[in-house]
């Protein structure tokens, strides 16, 4: 079901941090390229490029690391603000590498502000101007932002194969079927308020409904309202529990000859008319919902409707492009259809909801007529072969190199996420393989628990756990270990 990008990206700033930050070294002589004298120059990079006069944050807390490029013994210093702060204030200058240090910024629930970040070496002075977004004065927002929105989600959980369901083949006759025919068409049972319920009560306060919605869409791409009006009874029931819910668009998209929502310029011109038809047609329908109800774009688009698809394009293609425009349209679809659509957070991700370092690289954010109310979703089933069936290839026990592909993956999406200015959560995550040793998958579980928490975000597990027809928690082990009972 989820094909892993073949990418491994090798974050070495902490590495670095340890082994150049001048400011816990006691012994200079050990260091070779050690720098004497007045300073001739005195840069600050990031990831490898010189830094402007400013630098830009959202309103959400974040670290980035800063290198200074420098032939001298150097200070730090940020004044103007307590709300930011650098690791180190003082470090020595090299000839042949760089010193670094991490600049933290927390969470802004102001206004916007502005602080400065000094850096001296000898008569040199490099000044950085500090500036973070605020909470946003549009007149009539009383939903909360983003960020805020994030800091409320607990745990989530994905209502899998009901309405996402698209059932192919001889046995099923597609004109015959009701709304509820189709919602137990991949095996699960009809949604009840009992099953929500029992999902809400252990603990999980966000459900993603994913909905597939074209084989109940005509040629114009009329939205089938029996199958509509059964959509909002089951994000009903999620909402009477008291939980988020996120609404998406599901199978329309990924590796299936059914699919049509494709990330290609191609075809672009004519499924961007579908696409924001049916986004139209959805906002309308929750126009009156309150700030619980989330939309998402899209789920794991990808440039053609096979298996060749899950490949990651290499930068510049123009799937990439196509997903940027789908976004905007996304984003003004639901925005021009008022009510509390205006204030709505809604929810991007990349390429294949993928986490490999260029499908991140290629987010690009799109313009929304308010500020603080768009978060990205990426998903993840890293290590694939610890947390999926891949047969001889399978990993059988959870160890470090599991954690390190973990470890790797966070810093990539964090990183992002911050050079973006939106936060970040974790759609689909999950040790779907059920034959793997339970103790290893509930290590998996603490693990991810350690990491959400570390990051100060979540992720909602793809379906499991419960048996929905018998309202049992089948893997209860699991999920104590991911609410740390």
């Amino acid at each position: 079901m989820k094909i892993k990008n073949a990418y491994k990206t090798f974050i070495l700033l902490v590495a670095a941090l340890t082994l150049y930050s001048c400011s816990d070294v006691e012994n200079k002589e050990s260091y070779t390229g050690r720098s004497e004298g007045p300073a001739s120059k005195l840069n600050v990079l990031r990831d490898g490029v010189i830094v402007g006069d400013d630098l830009q944050f959202s309103m959400g807390a974040t670290s980035i690391i800063l290198g200074v490029d420098c032939d001298g013994d150097w200070t730090a210093e940020v004044t103007g603000g307590d709300w930011a702060d650098v690791s180190n204030h003082a470090g020595y200058g090299y000839f042949d590498r760089n010193s670094y240090l991490r600049l933290n910024v927390v969470k802004n629930d102001g206004d916007a502000r502005s602080a400065t970040l000094t850096f001296k070496s000898g008569s040199i002075t490099r000044t950085i101007t500090l500036n973070q977004n605020g909470t946003g004065t549009d007149p009539g927002d009383t939903f909360p932002s983003s960020f805020a929105t994030l800091e409320n989600f607990k745990l989530g959980y994905n209502l899998g194969n009901t309405l996402d369901s698209w059932p192919v083949g001889s046995w099923w006759d597609p004109t015959e079927k009701s709304p509820t025919d189709w919602e137990q068409g991949w095996g699960q049972p009809i949604t009840t308020p009992e099953i929500i319920g029992a999902i809400a009560e252990r603990g999980f306060n966000v459900i993603r409904v994913p909905v597939t919605w074209g084989p109940h869409m005509d040629e114009e791409g009329n939205v089938d309202q029996a199958w509509m009006a059964r959509v909002k009874e089951v994000v009903d029931m999620v909402l009477n529990a008291g939980c988020y819910c996120i609404v998406n668009v599901m199978h329309d998209t990924g590796a299936s000859e059914t699919a049509w929502l494709i990330a290609n310029m191609d075809v672009y011109p004519t499924v961007s008319v579908r696409y924001k038809h049916l986004w139209t047609q959805i906002a309308n329908t929750f126009k009156d919902y309150g700030d619980h109800l989330l939309f998402e774009s899209f789920n794991e688009i990808l440039y053609t409707n096979d298996n060749n698809g899950w490949t990651a394009p290499s930068a510049g293609d123009g799937a990439y492009e196509a997903i940027r425009k789908y976004h905007q349209d996304f984003v003004d679809a639901v925005r021009a259809t008022g009510g509390n659509n205006e204030f709505r957070n809604l929810v991007i991700n990349p390429y294949s909801a993928g986490n490999s370092q260029v499908v991140l690289d290629e987010m690009v954010v799109p313009q929304d007529k308010h500020s603080n109310h768009i978060m990205m979703s990426v998903h993840s089933y890293d290590p694939y072969n610890f947390c999926n069936d891949n047969g001889e290839w399978s990993i059988l026990i959870f160890n470090e190199e599991c954690t390190k592909e973990i470890d790797d993956v966070f810093n990539r999406v964090m990183k992002r996420s911050g050079d973006l200015g939106i936060p970040a959560f974790f759609g689909e995550f999950g040790a779907i393989d059920g034959k793997k040793d339970p103790a290893e998958r509930v290590k998996y579980a603490k693990y991810m628990r350690e990491k959400f928490i570390a990051n100060g975000t979540t992720g909602l597990w793809w379906m499991g756990l419960i048996d929905r027809k018998t309202l049992v928690w089948e893997e209860d082990n699991v999920v104590k270990a991911l609410f740390g009972e």
